[in-house]
């Protein structure tokens, strides 16, 4: 299987903490959350040194290089909008939702179909942006009413596509920020 799909896969498998809010209040939530952060953390720096079944095959066929940390920017992007938007758990979950599947969208069409460069990122397509757009507006549309969906989409697009710091962090907050700002503000 390509490195990249797998990696993408495990990226959109994050989906079960969006399960497990179904059951669990958001500090319960964010606590588990944290743990997972940390044995992930150690796992990876045990990995360094000693062959851990299971894990060490799963990190050698699908992380990038070896002091990536994709998966720590991960899990602060979702316990920071868990935190920040627990006050209503919908737009937690949407803002979620977009870093979940939007983002795992946006690399595997931009990887294996961008052929149209985005202005001023040219590691980045139009056609993987497209697809973190409608992917991200799709599922966040199970959550929450059409408008603040279609801003919080196209805000979180453009934030997955020029954020200057690893996009896991800023997609999933400002995304629901977005979507806070219309159903509050607006």
């Amino acid at each position: 299987m390509d490195r990249e799909i797998l990696r993408q896969i495990i990226h959109a498998s994050g989906i079960f903490i969006l399960v497990l809010g179904i059951f669990l209040n958001p500090q319960v939530l964010i606590f588990l959350c944290i743990i997972i952060l940390v044995l992930s953390e150690m796992v990876f720096i045990l990995d360094k040194y000693y062959h851990i079944p299971i894990f060490s095959d799963m990190l050698t066929s699908c992380k990038r290089q070896d002091d990536e940390r994709g998966f720590l920017y991960f899990f602060i992007g979702i316990i920071g909008t868990l935190y920040i938007f627990s006050f209503n758990m919908a737009i937690a979950d949407a803002g979620i939702l977009m870093l979940i599947l939007g983002d795992s969208a946006s690399t595997i069409v931009g990887t294996k179909y961008g052929k149209h460069k985005l202005p001023f990122k040219s590691l980045k397509s139009f056609e993987g942006s497209l697809a973190f757009f409608f992917v991200s507006f799709l599922s966040a549309l199970t959550l929450l009413p059409v408008l603040p969906v279609l801003f919080g989409a196209l805000v979180g697009t453009i934030t997955e596509a020029y954020s200057p710091i690893d996009d896991n962090i800023p997609v999933p907050i400002i995304s629901a920020l977005a979507i806070s700002i219309v159903i509050y503000w607006l």
